[in-house]
């Protein structure tokens, strides 16, 4: 089978919007966490809600999930890029999907058009 070029955009698109996600993400944690400490700091009141236990729960929980699928579209990418373990390859393009809806849908396209040249 001819090596073709395929694999290889597959796994470049998953490297690059995994780690835009696991960056992004990491910005984003400590924006919010710098933000409620000034919040925090600052004894601002929002009508008694606690606005800095609701905002770290629900980043948290957000932060957990892009950082997973991040990592997993990295991890696929270099499954990509190795042409091994299609299943991966293909699991990882699928999580490069969001909120890169282009990248990720030509690493899909790319990955499913290459699944022969994988072992």
């Amino acid at each position: 089978m001819e090596r073709t070029w395929k694999p290889t955009a597959a796994g470049i698109l998953d490297i690059f919007t995994g780690s835009l996600k696991v960056i992004s993400i990491l910005s984003l944690v400590f924006l919010v966490q710098g933000l409620s400490e000034f919040v925090e700091l600052s004894g601002a009141d929002f009508y008694g809600i606690d606005i800095t236990g609701q905002l770290s729960v629900a980043l948290w929980a957000s932060a957990v999930l892009v950082a997973v699928f991040g990592v997993l579209a990295i991890v696929g990418g270099i499954y990509a890029l190795r042409r091994k373990k299609w299943g991966w390859a293909l699991a990882g393009s699928i999580a490069a999907l969001f909120p890169y809806i282009l990248f990720g849908a030509l690493a899909i396209i790319f990955t499913v058009l290459s699944k022969e040249e994988f072992e």
